[in-house]
């Protein structure tokens, strides 16, 4: 059996109950998840004060307190991405409130797309207000930005956990990309 499908059968059994499930199960996703946390925090620049491992850890405790049916390792992973994004908005919404207005946390939405020396620089409140918004617009789109750009998800990955094609993702990310622009600019 693949790692994939042992990590998949690891989360159903804990699901279940089995809390070796549990044991055996973060070892496989620890790095993977550090990872995540790691390219995420590198986006947001110096002014990020949490380490990769804080982050994971803050992340993994609201995920592991919620009542969650997972699916797959992905959907997992996706998951971890959402409560990521989570902790980061409590944090500078916190570093907000206690300066007024300063130490603003920026981040960079496509680096792909920025000509060197030049980067779309964002607010994380800002993009988490915009990314609620476009969740009430389309629930799929912001799911799919959330496991991109949070989660750091291949494209393969989002399509499977979301059930779409890898062409679709891509035009869902092209409208988000479009979308947010237009909303934060």
């Amino acid at each position: 059996m693949s790692d994939v499908g042992e990590v998949t059968q690891l989360l159903q059994a804990w699901r279940g109950g089995d809390r070796l499930a549990l044991e055996r199960l973060m070892p496989r996703l620890y790095d993977t998840l550090r990872e995540m946390a790691s390219v995420r925090l590198r986006r947001e620049g110096a002014q990020q004060t949490l380490e990769p491992t804080a982050l994971v850890h803050e992340a993994l405790v609201r995920l592991l307190g919620a009542e969650t049916d997972w699916q797959n390792r992905a959907h997992f992973l996706a998951l971890a991405a959402m409560h990521m994004r989570s902790v980061l908005v409590d944090q500078a919404r916190s570093r907000l409130s206690a300066k007024r207005g300063g130490d603003i946390v920026v981040v960079t939405l496509s680096h792909a797309e920025a000509s060197e020396g030049q980067r779309i620089e964002l607010d994380l409140i800002a993009l988490d207000q915009a990314l609620t918004r476009l969740h009430v617009e389309d629930q799929r789109v912001a799911r799919i930005v959330e496991m991109s750009y949070f989660a750091g998800m291949e494209r393969e990955e989002i399509a499977a956990v979301v059930g779409i094609s890898v062409p679709t993702v891509d035009r869902d990310l092209r409208f988000a990309r479009a979308w947010l622009n237009r909303v934060l600019s």
